[in-house]
């Protein structure tokens, strides 16, 4: 199944929104969900970052490790990965506007991680890289809005070299039947459908060739996530008061549909033979 909405789309919502999503989810420009510990009192941005310390540790992400980071945005996460890791990290992300933004900000880091970071303004389905490129692929929320999906999976597996990880998470869709509101209050306003569940994705994943090692399920984080970001555009924004108002009911109506098992949140680990 191809998504109705197209790539251009994507690109003019992601340029359009920057900077409602700098007010409201991070100054810096990181725009994924975060994993919460259990037990620990964690802020979102913390949990975010510890979203991406677990997907460190199971991708095996090393210092020699040289990322394509699929769906870049605002270039925050790959500056992050080299700091943390001292690895070169390339990032490619559809939106002009938030490759600008990760070119501006990589500029006033230190040489060393100018050196070892590039940003790009690319598709996901036509990577401008030869194949074996990279020893891994990191990917965050990202792939769901691709209409054709499939063709993702098999970019990344091309330009991975053999052996190579692919981590990432993406947004499932559990059941194919959905509520007038989670396909205005998701679906529709993140331009995204997909027919892939859970276990359908997997299908897809070894389809293209990848061996799947590890995939779980992490919808709760989800659900934690948009109620938390409800909470803060519920406090408003003078700026931005009637996007902050939609985006209140909208992001408290995403943590019902997970509920609701009509929209759903996993994470992937991926290895091409």
């Amino acid at each position: 199944m191809l998504s109705k909405f197209s790539e251009a789309q994507t690109e003019q919502y992601y340029d359009h929104e920057d900077a409602v999503y700098r007010a409201l989810w991070d100054k810096d420009g990181s725009v994924h969900w975060g994993l919460f510990e259990d037990g620990a009192n964690m802020t979102f941005l913390e949990a975010g970052a510890n979203l991406n310390a677990v997907m460190r540790r199971r991708g095996k992400l090393a210092a020699d490790s040289h990322v394509l980071d699929v769906g870049c945005g605002s270039g925050t996460t790959a500056i992050a990965l080299c700091h943390a890791l001292g690895c070169r990290v390339t990032g490619v992300d559809l939106s002009g506007v938030r490759i600008a933004n990760a070119i501006d900000s990589l500029e006033e880091e230190p040489r060393p991680v100018q050196d070892k970071v590039a940003f790009e303004k690319a598709s996901a389905t036509d990577l401008p890289f030869p194949a074996g490129t990279f020893s891994h692929a990191w990917s965050q929320a990202t792939i769901y809005h691709v209409p054709d999906k499939v063709k993702v999976l098999e970019e990344v597996y091309r330009v991975l070299e053999p052996g190579g990880i692919f981590v990432f998470d993406d947004l499932l869709k559990p059941q194919p039947n959905i509520s007038e509101e989670a396909r205005k209050f998701v679906y529709e306003r993140l331009l995204y459908d997909t027919d892939f569940s859970f276990e359908s994705y997997q299908e897809a994943l070894k389809a293209a060739g990848f061996e799947v090692l590890e995939a779980e399920d992490i919808s709760r984080h989800l659900k934690t996530s948009y109620q938390m970001l409800s909470d803060a555009a519920s406090r408003g924004n003078e700026e931005h008061r009637e996007r902050f108002a939609f985006l209140a009911e909208a992001y408290q109506e995403t943590a019902r549909s997970v509920d609701r098992k009509e929209v759903g949140w996993a994470l992937f680990v991926c290895r091409k033979p």
